[in-house]
């Protein structure tokens, strides 16, 4: 599932007429970066949800063969991250499945990021596996970090007013069952994160690679310049 709704006020004045998913980082919009990223880890079909100027991301996806796309509509209701996966379960299954935020991509290492989520991904210790990068090479998103990381990837919080190594790199694999008992409307899914940690359920597996965060106007050019760079 590719995340697509939200109303990305931080891109302002970009998206007061536009949906951020269709923001173009070196001429590829920042939705096509993950459904290709997707598509090259041999996912068949995919889920976007839409929200702020959803037409036009109807309109966008409509080009693409591969992976096949189905839409879930919230034109009524915004309903956050985890709301809007909850909304959509129908359509993705029983099995786990990848979730990628649409405002981050990466440049790809020695192995594909997401196929090598898969080979870690175990159910029977695991109920969300997230890809996590390094703080101390992230483009475009200037916080304290996330999570620490223990050498078996199982994640921890970090402290309030503390550092931490790891930033969550807006990809993951869910069990669907994690949403058992999950409120219906807006919600995020933070929460279900927080309920993984509790129960030693949720893991991490570090970015192979070069993360770039779009969050901002700002961001578009950090990340164009880090593309140029690497290339060299």
């Amino acid at each position: 599932m590719m995340l697509a709704a939200g109303l990305g006020k931080r891109m302002h004045p970009i998206t007061q007429t536009m949906p951020k998913p269709l923001v173009k980082v070196q001429g590829k919009t920042l939705l096509d970066r993950g459904l290709d990223t997707l598509q090259g880890a041999g996912v068949e079909t995919a889920v976007v949800n839409v929200h702020h100027h959803a037409e036009q991301i109807e309109a966008h996806v409509k080009s693409r063969a591969t992976p096949q796309i189905h839409i879930s509509d919230e034109r009524d209701a915004l309903l956050d991250s985890g709301g809007g996966i909850k909304k959509a379960l129908s359509q993705l299954g029983t099995e786990p499945f990848y979730v990628l935020n649409s405002d981050s991509f990466w440049i790809e290492g020695t192995r594909p990021n997401l196929m090598g989520m898969a080979d870690f991904w175990n159910a029977d210790t695991m109920d969300i596996l997230l890809l996590v990068a390094s703080m101390a090479g992230a483009i475009g998103f200037n916080t304290k970090g996330d999570f620490l990381m223990d050498p078996d990837g199982r994640l921890a919080r970090r402290g309030e007013h503390k550092t931490a190594p790891f930033a969550y790199a807006g990809a993951a694999i869910f069990n669907p069952g994690v949403f058992d008992g999950a409120p219906d409307g807006p919600f995020s899914i933070n929460t279900l994160f927080d309920k993984a940690l509790e129960q030693g359920r949720l893991f991490g597996l570090r970015l192979d690679g070069l993360w770039l965060h779009v969050g901002t106007p700002e961001a578009i050019r950090e990340a164009e310049e880090a593309i140029a760079k690497s290339a060299t």
